[in-house]
């Protein structure tokens, strides 16, 4: 997903596919709890080839996706017979209150205006409608880290390098290698919840490494 005028995941989606998606664990860790159980459509934001579909149908939701890619989306109608369409996060094609939950996946390196997303993403729910915000965790995933082979990393004074990073010398052949990588500082990451009105309900580092890679979040949009 991204708000240029270029998709950089085309013709990247059968690759992305196989390495991240095929054979992947059903529900990537705690996205189900943050959601927790509901109904109605859910909007997917950055749904790629539809990695989160399953999780979404078990919390008792119906998918409705968007992606600026049309090349990931192609993958991602084989996972859902749902409304799926291509669109940018940071401008959605929606109606305000339009939906009882939304999620951003995995997207604020993707995009130029992380806050903008979180806004649009606000604005498209209903009040008391729920937010799930999961992707890149800033202190610990990006261009400024070095992955070491003991489960360790090193941190970089490059973290204090926010905007777009075209390349890093630490990135091995993996996604950021083919697209690049928008790097955001944890302030500006967290500073971009307050200018929405979403009440913040928790905060997760969801999975079970020891030095975490994913951020998540959970919140409500005001009545």
């Amino acid at each position: 997903m991204a708000s240029s005028t270029t998709a950089r995941y085309d013709g990247l989606a059968d690759w992305y596919d196989a390495k991240y998606v095929a054979g992947a664990e059903p529900h990537q860790p705690g996205l189900l709890e943050l959601l927790g159980p509901g109904s109605g459509p859910c909007l997917d934001i950055g749904c790629g080839t539809g990695r989160n579909f399953e999780t979404i149908r078990a919390s008792g939701r119906n998918v409705v996706g968007v992606d600026f890619s049309a090349d990931q989306l192609r993958l991602a109608r084989s996972r859902t017979d749902g409304p799926l369409m291509v669109a940018d996060a940071a401008t959605l094609p929606f109606a305000d209150e339009s939906f009882d939950t939304a999620m951003v996946m995995w997207i604020s390196t993707d995009v130029d205006d992380f806050a903008q997303v979180v806004r649009e993403a606000t604005r498209v729910l209903r009040p008391d409608g729920v937010l799930v915000v999961y992707g890149v965790h800033p202190c610990f995933n990006g261009p400024h880290v070095v992955w070491n082979e003991d489960g360790s990393r090193l941190i970089h004074p490059s973290y204090r390098r926010p905007g777009w990073h075209e390349e890093s010398p630490y990135w091995g052949d993996g996604i950021r290698r083919h697209v690049g990588m928008h790097h955001l500082m944890l302030a500006d990451y967290l500073n971009a919840f307050l200018t929405t009105g979403l009440t913040l309900e928790r905060f997760e580092e969801p999975d079970t490494r020891g030095v975490p890679h994913s951020l998540a979040a959970r919140a409500r949009r005001s009545t």
